[in-house]
């Protein structure tokens, strides 16, 4: 009967969807680098990797603020003003959904510049329209996204995450597939037009669900929310902002790396081929277990957020102190993990040694990827979104730093440490500024 209780809970419930369906898409999208890695080859993942920056981009300034405000807003005012969250969520998809709009027209007007001057790759040209048909799709479900969240259910946004990734991995195959017979290979475009069709499949499931939801929408009590679009705009403005400057110095950071390789001594075939090992192959396994961290702190949100409107100060410290055990202990099995099997995923998964000791350098951040990520959407849910903000952007710095001035002299081997070094200092530091604020 008690662990009956537990998972009624919204918190333990929402984690169990959400990382089920993302161990499921991890899964799926294991196999589908391997797929990628053997089909288009290091060199086209490394390409396919380039254009990842835009879409990170686009997300910051179309719905990333947004979204963790429509969540916010919604956890604390449903329960007083049951319209309030379908209003929240009208006024979030008009928002972004212009944004959206607007930025898909400039990535097909620009597109040849951004390859050429912003990612210094000029074969990503023709990939940046085929991820601008994409952008809109997105836009939309993640606010749909929000609006589930903010409710505590997140079935709708653990199906339509897998969805997303199914569908595009059974595209990608079909047309490998198709290409196969008639001789011809397939490239990055492929694997982009993928892309649109994992969104335009977690859209229509998410537009499905919400057309066809029962929930009531009567007011009652007498109370109701004023201006929520002014209550959104002010929390997802300077919170899209953050999120832009760091997505801004993120994505600087990995259109530097072939750069800098190349002045380390690669040619600019092998530099990319580096890049695509690192980023589409090693760096897929190693943040496969986040899908446990991710789970937890898009469900941990709100329900901080709600404690906090309660001022249950009892609630909010328990759960900092069982995420930081968690999180270490999860850390630390993944990081043994990856140790004693890295090599052999590279050798038999990838047919790449160089993978196999990327993931081994890499698998001692494990536990500080994953007790940053959960502390951030803490201080977030607690109304700090300063101080993610500033621990993001200083590990930021630290790996440009390294990318820039370091890895022309030590080589991809620099860009290792300095994840490492701003990985443990942005979780050490979050602990502290937690135990400052909320703890003592």
């Amino acid at each position: 009967m008690q662990i009956y209780n537990k998972l009624k809970n919204p918190l333990v419930s929402g984690t169990l969807l959400l990382t089920a369906s993302g161990v499921l898409g991890k899964i799926i999208g294991f196999f589908y680098r391997i797929f990628l890695s053997r089909a288009i080859g290091a060199e086209g993942l490394g390409i396919y990797q380039l254009i990842f920056p835009i879409s990170t981009i686009c997300f910051a300034v179309t719905v990333s603020g947004l979204g963790t405000a429509l969540s916010k807003y919604i956890a604390e005012y449903q329960e007083r003003d049951p319209s309030s969250p379908k209003r929240f969520l009208k006024i979030c998809i008009l928002l972004s959904g212009t944004l959206s709009l607007g930025i898909m027209l400039l990535l097909f007007r620009y597109a040849g510049f951004i390859a050429e001057n912003i990612l210094l790759e000029p074969r990503c040209a023709p990939l940046i329209p085929i991820l601008a048909c994409s952008v809109p799709l997105a836009s939309v479900h993640s606010c749909i996204h929000g609006y589930y969240y903010g409710k505590k259910k997140a079935a709708v946004p653990a199906v339509s995450s897998f969805m997303e990734q199914l569908v595009r991995v059974i595209f990608v195959f079909l047309v490998y597939r198709i290409r196969s017979e008639q001789g011809r290979p397939i490239d990055a475009s492929v694997a982009v037009l993928g892309l649109v069709f994992g969104e335009a499949g977690a859209f229509l499931l998410c537009i499905t669900a919400l057309l066809f939801s029962k929930e009531e929408t009567a007011l009652s009590g007498g109370y109701k929310v004023a201006h929520p679009a002014r209550k959104l705009l002010s929390y997802s403005v300077p919170l899209s902002m953050n999120r832009l400057a760091l997505t801004l110095f993120a994505s600087f950071e990995s259109i530097l790396i072939p750069s800098r390789l190349c002045l380390f001594g690669y040619s600019q075939s092998d530099a990319l081929s580096i890049y695509g090992v690192l980023t589409g192959m090693a760096l897929s396994i190693v943040m496969f277990p986040t899908v446990f961290t991710n789970s937890v702190s898009v469900m941990l949100l709100p329900a901080i957020s709600e404690a906090d409107s309660r001022h249950d100060a009892k609630k909010i410290s328990r759960t900092i102190y069982q995420t930081i055990f968690i999180c270490l202990m999860l850390g630390s099995l993944c990081t043994v993990g990856f140790l004693a099997t890295g090599k052999w995923i590279g050798d038999f998964l990838f047919c790449n040694a160089l993978a196999g000791k990327f993931i081994r350098m890499l698998s001692f951040i494990c536990p500080f990827l994953f007790l940053s990520s959960i502390l951030s959407s803490i201080m977030h849910g607690l109304g700090m979104p300063g101080y993610p903000f500033l621990l993001n952007l200083l590990g930021c710095l630290i790996r440009t730093f390294f990318v820039y001035f370091l890895i022309p002299l030590y080589g991809i081997r620099a860009y290792l440490m300095g994840m490492l070094l701003s990985q443990t200092l942005t979780a050490l530091l979050s602990a502290w500024i937690l135990w400052k604020k909320r703890l003592q």
